[in-house]
């Protein structure tokens, strides 16, 4: 914007020694230091608002414009989550049958009565005695 170079600054300043004289250049220094640092607060300030209001209006324009792009989208997942869903209560509601087909059919076994003779009883004892050590294989490595 502006350009100021060395030889531009060299010149301002011994025109502001001869004009200002060596006693009042030092508080002119700081004084014209102090509105260069004021502007620079104020400019820094205008454009931080400036970006933010931008900012903003890219967020408004953004969150109004893919709205109704998205609408279809949500539709089709609604879709096919309510699908799903119908799939998985039929799921559990076969489940459910079989469960309750399971424990009637189990209630009528504990229903029916055991009819066990006194034969029968002597042959399961038989079945269940330990077996002959000379009957039954070692195992390997065994003494």
């Amino acid at each position: 914007m502006f350009d100021v170079g060395f030889s531009e600054l060299l010149i301002i300043a011994v025109v502001a020694l001869l004009v200002l004289g060596p006693e009042r250049l030092p508080k002119a220094a700081r004084f014209a230091g102090l509105w260069v640092r004021r502007a620079r607060a104020q400019w820094y300030s205008v454009k931080a608002e400036f970006e933010r209001e931008l900012a903003s209006e890219e967020l408004k324009r953004s969150l109004s414009t893919p709205l109704s792009d998205l609408q279809p989208q949500m539709q089709a997942l609604e879709k096919e989550l309510r699908d799903e869903l119908g799939n998985a209560e039929a799921g559990f509601s076969d489940a459910a049958n079989e469960l309750g087909k399971l424990e009637t059919d189990l209630a009528d076994a504990a229903s029916e009565p055991r009819d066990t003779t006194p034969a029968d009883a002597a042959s399961e004892r038989r079945d269940t005695k330990p077996a002959d050590a000379a009957t039954e294989p070692k195992a390997a490595g065994a003494p």
